[in-house]
Parts: structure tokens; sequence; C-alpha cells
């Protein structure tokens, strides 16, 4: 994939182990059913966004500037860049 077409939509603030959750501090807009990438040091991979919470509400979109928690199948770390893929 060509790193010049992907654009960041967030940084990881927090992860939750136990129950596989990703906080996002969101630089752009992101909906449920979007395919993003996660990047860092040793994180990279994809994964389409199944369920998304703001406030520990469901959501189906959120906008820049909201942080909210994603539920991921890998680890991902504090720091790491969420891209639209």
């Amino acid at each position: 994939m060509n790193d010049t077409k992907q654009k960041p939509i967030g940084e990881v603030t927090h992860f939750f182990g136990g129950i596989g959750v990703a906080v996002v501090k969101c630089s752009a807009s992101v909906a449920v059913g979007d395919k993003v990438e996660f990047k860092g040091a040793t994180t990279d991979f994809s994964e389409t966004i199944s369920s998304m919470q703001l406030d520990h509400q469901p959501v189906e979109k959120a906008k820049k500037g909201q942080e909210i928690a994603i539920k991921v199948g890998k680890k991902v770390r504090e720091g790491d860049t969420v891209f639209s893929a």
C-alpha cells in the first residue's frame, strides 16, 4: 500500500488489554464499518470497526476531537497512529 494515500484519523491514547479496547483521540471523523489501520513501533494491522463507544454509549460515528473506544482484535499501544485504510 502506498503510504502517501493514507490519512491519519487519530491516535491511541489508551489500551484495555483484558477487553481488547483501544481509546482513540480522533483527528478526523470515523464511523462503524470503516476500515482502519493501526501503526506504531511494533503495531501494524488493519481492522474494520465493528463497534465504537463514546462516553460508554454505542455510537455509529465520531467527529474530530472526540475520544472514542474501539473494539480491536490485536494489541495496540499508546501513541500508535490510526489511519483510514
